[in-house]
């Protein structure tokens, strides 16, 4: 497998080495090496971009969190927590040549059916969207960016 494509985030010093059979990418937060696929190459940048650009503690950040939805077991890319423990953001993420479509935002929508949390994120790593959800209203309105941590606990 070779280095995986520029995405539309910034550039992080991320760090790959290669084993015998595959190329491995350096999960900080898990705090080992991971296959790198094409979805787990957005992920990492995503990690990165939370951490660093929109200030999100790392230690409120979870990554696969798993759900049970229709007696089914389901697991959301990354989960971001406030400060009291509560669920505040969940982000579907796709490898970059998986189109964002009507069904990414279904699915992230089922999710949240079960997680109920304020602020949505689906990403294929090129194509980035950001939801804020309106309980009270039963709506939710689209983001030009995602507010920095701060903003989102408020």
């Amino acid at each position: 497998m070779q280095v995986p494509i520029p995405l539309n985030l910034p550039a992080y010093p991320l760090k790959l080495r290669r084993d015998e059979h595959h190329l491995l990418i350096f999960d900080e937060l898990r705090k080992k090496h991971l296959v790198l696929t094409p979805e787990e190459w957005v992920r990492q940048h995503w990690i990165q971009h939370l951490i660093q650009e929109k200030k999100v503690p790392r230690t409120l950040i979870q990554l696969e969190g798993g759900l049970t939805l229709n007696s089914l077991q389901k697991r959301t890319d990354i989960v971001v927590f406030n400060k009291q423990g509560q669920r505040i953001l969940i982000a579907e993420l796709k490898a970059p040549a998986v189109k964002i479509t009507q069904a990414v935002f279904e699915q992230i929508a089922r999710y949240n059916m079960v997680h109920r949390v304020p602020y949505l994120l689906v990403s294929n790593g090129l194509d980035h969207y950001y939801c804020q959800i309106d309980f009270d209203h039963s709506s939710f309105h689209f983001l030009p960016e995602l507010p920095l941590f701060d903003e989102l606990i408020r």
